[in-house]
């Protein structure tokens, strides 16, 4: 039997001594990624929606007059005063893509996108760059040309961002991507956060699960291996409660005014009168039965929590937020509440959906705002 010589020993020890440091310095560049991002985290404790300014502009009106008058200095700084940290400023892609050239930003746009992100950040606010498409610019995510200019144009925007701040700027790939399967959104959102990364080595990036980016989406999820990300999920349930009367959200919803909550058959046995329409009032009647209150959203968010501990990552809620225009205010401050309580309880960083649109912080007429002190209030902000 032959015996290892010495210098056998000598070369195993070598070897083994390299993997120890090489692992050594992993776990350092991990930790020290990790810690990083936990600071940059700090910035995204309590946020607003800026909807419909640069993206989901009635009559896609993206002119110079709309961008320049929509969102102005003072609802920027009114944001601030109220006690926001953060936006999240949300962009349709599609005026900045050069057609043919997905790659290309399109300058005279640019100058527009880059004087808002200046006005945001003079305030001292941390900006969510929430790349914000149409229905139909998503749903041509089923064709691999399309995810590939999509990557294409977010390796361009994130060069272009890199120059800010990235303590203060994250990007997001994109928001409620309405992408059935999880497996291929996986794989679609793979490659964004590279391009991203190739164009923006430093910048925080935001990522979220498939369809609709629901806490459900997001449980389904597996991390990436970069480590620079936080997850994102929204959260409107129960939306019998914050979707009442809106059109566009359902077969249901519709139907519904002044829908309560907390739910109970005792208080939605009050509105039943109301609604004609069978399949919706099925539906109001198992709103009732579910018993919706404080205690089941602490119970979902902390699921939330529970996700990222065992995966050792930190998560955000970029949109919660109830329509105005139907639901009772008291209801509506006291869902706020609850939901805004079991976040931070929770140490998950939020941005309520919205800040002028139909689920606003702030009434505005003629171009003016005032904040809505109730919701303020329960928001946890101080005035």
């Amino acid at each position: 039997m032959l015996k290892p010589s010495v210098s056998v020993f000598a070369g195993i020890l070598c070897v083994t001594l390299v993997c120890v440091s090489i692992t050594v310095r992993t776990a350092s560049a991990q930790q020290t990624e990790t810690d990083l991002v936990r600071a940059r985290f700090s910035h995204l404790r309590h946020g607003i929606n800026l909807s419909h300014w640069f993206a989901q502009s009635p009559g896609d009106d993206y002119s110079k007059e709309h961008l320049q008058t929509h969102t102005t200095v003072e609802d920027i700084a009114l944001i601030k005063t109220m006690g926001f940290d953060h936006v999240r400023f949300t962009i349709e892609p599609a005026p900045l893509m050069t057609p043919g050239d997905p790659g290309k930003l399109k300058s005279n746009y640019l100058q527009y996108f880059d004087a808002a992100l200046d006005m945001l950040l003079a305030q001292g606010l941390a900006v969510i760059v929430d790349i914000h498409p149409s229905d139909e610019f998503k749903a041509r995510l089923k064709d691999d040309r399309q995810v590939e200019n999509f990557a294409k144009f977010w390796r361009a925007l994130g060069e272009h961002l890199s120059k800010r701040d990235p303590e203060k700027v994250f990007l997001e790939t994109i928001n409620e991507p309405m992408v059935e399967d999880a497996y291929r959104w996986y794989g679609i959102q793979a490659k964004l956060i590279a391009a991203i990364r190739a164009g923006a080595p430093q910048n925080t990036i935001i990522a979220s699960g498939h369809r609709w980016s629901g806490l459900w989406e997001m449980l389904a999820l597996e991390p990436y291996g970069d480590r620079n990300i936080i997850y994102n999920f929204h959260y409107y349930d129960p939306f019998s409660f914050t979707h009442q009367g809106a059109s566009w959200a359902g077969p249901n919803l519709q139907f519904y005014r002044n829908v309560p909550y907390p739910s109970s058959p005792e208080s939605v046995a009050k509105i039943l009168d109301q609604v004609t329409d069978e399949p919706a009032k099925f539906n109001l009647l198992r709103y009732g039965e579910d018993r919706w209150n404080s205690e089941r959203i602490d119970h979902e968010i902390g699921m939330a929590a529970a996700w990222a501990a065992r995966h050792g990552v930190l998560v955000t809620c970029n949109e919660f937020g109830a329509y105005r225009r139907f639901a009772d205010s008291a209801d509506r401050a006291r869902w706020i509440v609850d939901m805004r309580a079991a976040l931070e309880k929770h140490g998950i960083g939020w941005t309520m959906w919205d800040y002028a649109g139909g689920f606003a912080v702030v009434n505005k007429v003629n171009g003016h705002a005032t904040p809505d002190a109730g919701i303020v209030k329960a928001l946890g902000l101080v005035r």
